[in-house]
């Protein structure tokens, strides 16, 4: 049979606002979890204290065996819908984990956001919010949750939703695109089957509105972009390394080179889900030997290309940004961190060309001599080490970013032009 269309799903929300819950429900409900499973951790919770955490606990054991890097893509865990099939890209909720919610983000397709309908908005939910946008994750489910603790309220259910539904606006997402669901991850309503406590909704459940996310374009005719993860020395193998095919497509035999650290090798074996495959396409999340590749000569935030269409290295980029959030005001000379796919580095802004109206796009202002909170503006950026960026417009799944400093998100962008190193 043909196999499903893969999606890449990102869980986004505050902390504690039931992310894990919801994950380790849908898995369960699927299938895609043995019960025995869930029964074990429910043991466990219990045990510790912490009596409704077992779903949570699906997602967070599987953090831990991570952590211990006891195999390579158990944070990536697949579940089946009828039309599709999903890796879910775990993304925490905690304010310091946002730079991995950056790289989970920017790896996914659609989102879920998992608002507390107790809690209503909060701080992160606004900034995971834009960072999704930004990041280009155009489908977004909104999972209003804990209705329980809330009576299952109709009321406080349209509250919520249209304080997010104006939230979404603001970034640009069509709203009557986007599914409100009241649900209780822990208690199961609405997530694989419509609940009896909910009788006031009749519209779609989780499972059903994940059927509704359009399929993402395939950019197998762009060059071959994979932004290194991780590398791996596997014993009896050599050097794997691990990402996630953004453009392009992978073979077998194909001579690769990794940028920006410059290095040549050629492609051994790929595998994905623990299985040997001839090609990658863009959205899988594969392990790839290299020939003539060392451990050493690699790291994360590197980008694997063709040798005849080589990741582009600047030297420096001119940009779009939008500043979400800046305590006084960025000016030129500042420096903060830039997250792109699964890079960071530190870069200047030596330039300040045009100030915008973020509404409209037009200039409002040229030569700006500072950008404050929700400013946009067009400016030029200098790595302060090779970086790999590439014009949004060529290869958008790597001309966008994230700025952020002080532990928040400052701003977020994409690149419009490149001056090579």
């Amino acid at each position: 049979m043909a196999e499903k269309t893969h999606i890449n799903l990102a869980v986004v929300g505050h902390i504690d606002h039931g992310k894990s819950t919801l994950i380790g429900r849908l898995l369960h409900d699927t299938g895609a979890i043995e019960k025995h499973v869930i029964e074990k951790y429910k043991k466990e919770a219990e045990a510790k204290g912490k009596g409704t955490f077992e779903f949570a606990w699906v997602m967070d054991s599987l953090r831990e065996e991570r952590d211990r890097g006891i195999t390579i893509d158990v944070a990536h865990r697949r579940f089946d819908t009828n039309k599709y099939y999903f890796t879910i890209v775990d993304c925490p909720g905690h304010r310091d984990f946002v730079k991995n919610m950056i790289t989970g983000a920017s790896q996914a397709d659609a989102a879920i956001l998992v608002v507390d309908a107790k809690d209503g908005v909060q701080a992160q939910t606004k900034e995971h919010v834009f960072l999704s946008k930004t990041l280009g994750i155009n489908q977004m489910i909104v999972a209003i949750n804990k209705m329980d603790s809330v009576k299952y309220s109709e009321e406080r259910f349209n509250e919520v939703k249209n304080e997010i539904g104006g939230l979404l606006k603001m970034v640009s997402y069509k709203i009557d695109k986007v599914p409100f669901i009241p649900v209780s991850a822990y208690k199961g309503d609405n997530i694989v089957k419509l609940s009896d406590n909910i009788p006031w909704y009749k519209d779609l459940t989780i499972l059903k509105a994940l059927d509704t996310i359009e399929k993402p374009g395939m950019p197998v005719d762009l060059p071959l972009r994979l932004p290194v993860q991780d590398v791996y020395t596997i014993s009896g193998v050599g050097t794997v390394p691990v990402g996630r095919v953004e453009t392009g497509r992978m073979k077998k035999g194909d001579k690769v080179i990794f940028q920006p650290a410059d290095i040549v090798g050629e492609i051994k074996s790929i595998e994905m889900h623990h299985e040997e495959m001839p090609e990658a396409l863009p959205g899988d999340n594969i392990g790839f030997n290299v020939r003539g590749v060392a451990r050493k000569d690699l790291r994360r935030g590197d980008v694997c290309g063709h040798l005849d269409t080589p990741p582009i290295v600047a030297e420096e980029f001119t940009a779009q940004i939008v500043i979400l959030q800046h305590p006084t005001a960025v000016t030129v000379g500042y420096t903060p961190v830039f997250h792109c796919y699964t890079t960071q580095v530190a870069c200047t802004f030596i330039e300040l060309q045009k100030k915008l109206d973020p509404k409209s796009g037009q200039v409002v202002e040229e030569n700006p001599t500072f950008l404050k909170s929700g400013d946009a503006a067009i400016v030029k950026i200098r790595p302060t080490r090779p970086l790999v960026i590439e014009r949004a417009k060529d290869i958008p799944q790597l001309g966008r970013f994230a700025v952020r400093d002080m532990g928040m998100t400052i701003a977020a962008g994409i690149c419009l032009d490149v001056k090579k190193k």
